[in-house]
């Protein structure tokens, strides 16, 4: 088997068109599963309006509520709405390798098996580690099927710049999540 890895220069959001473009090619090749990051909906209803009408299924992953703020949500009802009059999903969840464990790093100091896990993904890129995570919280919130390839968008910040195809599982089983081909990333950041 023979594919191709487009790699960007830097991280950020004026790779996003790239990523849209090359998501719309492997959906038309058969992809049926896309999970996106998108924090303030932007990105996720893209993502939505690029793959509307074909046979995929596209689920928009929002941060939890009170991740920046207590009891402040950063995706708008607005954004969410738009999302799903155009066929998405979108998903509001906590991020796998930051929850509890944070809380007590920040208290008590020391290094937990999450943030490794973060840290180790992080090598790669932040796209590529946030693409594994929004696979595990769409697959946590039951709106992707694990065990199949999903085509999971990541970004650095804001927008898209890392497209990987990922066998999707839950977070409680994390070790069967598998990246399948990294497709899109950037070389620095």
């Amino acid at each position: 088997m023979r594919k191709e890895t487009v790699y960007f220069e830097t991280a950020g959001p004026e790779n996003t068109k790239a990523c849209v473009e090359i998501v719309q090619r492997l959906v038309n090749e058969g992809h049926r599963y896309v999970v996106v990051a998108s924090t303030s909906g932007e990105t996720g209803a893209r993502f939505a309006r690029a793959v509307r009408g074909k046979d995929a299924k596209l689920v928009s992953v929002a941060l939890s509520t009170g991740f920046r703020e207590p009891s402040q949500q950063i995706l708008s009802d607005a954004k969410r709405a738009e999302i799903e009059s155009l066929g998405g999903a979108v998903c509001i969840g906590s991020v796998p390798t930051h929850g509890l464990e944070t809380a007590f790093q920040e208290r008590y100091q020391g290094v937990y098996p999450t943030q490794v896990i973060a840290e180790t993904l992080w090598r790669f890129g932040q796209g590529v580690k946030v693409a594994c995570e929004v696979v595990m919280m769409a697959c946590d919130a039951g709106l992707i099927p694990e065990g199949k390839e999903i085509l999971a968008v990541g970004g650095t910040m804001r927008g898209a710049d890392s497209v990987l195809v990922i066998k999707s599982a839950a977070s409680k089983r994390f070790l069967q999540l598998k990246v399948l081909e990294i497709v899109a990333k950037p070389r620095e950041g």
